[in-house]
């Protein structure tokens, strides 16, 4: 997996912008190249050698009068890539991947199955932390996305491999450290994991309904799996500004339910 780039943003670099309304552009830099907006057209020139963190002035489309909207430019952060990365598979919310991380116990080498890739946002995450991943993906076109998300984001060496194929009818893969599912059935994996898992590793499943989750704990509480957890992450942020401080009006509440288990030594109940 490629390193982090440091330093001035070079030719070739993705890098987001961000105006004073905190609206937000992922561009990647190119050698004459432009950004153009409403607010006035910006040479990526201009950003090429400049320091990340600087500010520059878009210039007035057509010659107009007055400088157009000033820019700050930033290498993007992991969320700005799942937020902003092309998609066709709604993608895991960044507050969901941090507690996946956590919740999974994701370390640097683990080797980690990946059952419903979608868009890669989460194998972009756990990649990030050192793991090994691969992917099982039954539709072609959200792998073709994922490998190319990744490949993007990390570059063609990260240790990422996706088969197509339906993780319901098996996992060939033996001596996993985590098996993650953000699939809608994933109690029909766990008898795939009880053997594909060495003993203490996790499984980790993601659900958007209770429903969902009560089937998997059922499924669970009749295997090899034992320590299971489940709960949900809640972001809200405060708007802070004088003497106005407050929580925000909006917040991301609900998207999904994490349950997490680890294979025991001994038959669970």
């Amino acid at each position: 997996m490629t390193a982090r780039p440091r330093g001035p943003l070079a030719e070739g670099e993705r890098v987001l912008l961000v105006d004073r309304k905190d609206r937000r552009y992922l561009v990647r830099l190119v050698a004459g190249g432009s950004f153009q907006s409403h607010a006035g057209v910006l040479e990526h020139d201009e950003l090429i050698g400049s320091e990340e963190g600087s500010e520059h002035v878009a210039r007035q489309r057509d010659g107009g009068g007055g400088p157009g909207r000033r820019f700050l430019v930033l290498r993007p952060t992991l969320s700005d890539l799942v937020l902003k990365m092309p998609r066709g598979a709604q993608v895991i919310y960044p507050k969901d991947l941090g507690a996946i991380l956590v919740a999974a116990d994701v370390f640097g080498g683990a080797r980690v199955l990946e059952a419903g890739v979608g868009s890669g946002a989460l194998s972009m995450a756990l990649l990030g932390a050192g793991a090994e991943v691969v992917g099982y993906e039954l539709r072609e076109d959200f792998a073709r996305r994922a490998r190319a998300n990744v490949a993007e984001a990390l570059g063609p060496a990260a240790p990422y491999r996706v088969e197509e194929r339906d993780v319901y009818e098996g996992i060939s893969e033996v001596g996993l450290d985590r098996v993650l599912l953000d699939l809608p059935e994933p109690w029909r994996v766990v008898g795939h994991a009880e053997e594909a898992l060495l003993p203490g590793g996790i499984l980790l499943a993601y659900l958007p309904t209770i429903n969902q989750t009560a089937e998997l704990r059922e499924r669970l509480a009749r295997s090899c799996f034992g320590l299971a957890e489940t709960f949900e992450v809640l972001r809200r942020t405060w708007h802070l500004e004088g003497r106005s401080v407050r929580p925000d009006h909006r917040m991301v509440a609900h998207t999904g339910f994490l349950t997490t288990a680890r294979l025991l030594s001994t038959k669970g109940g």
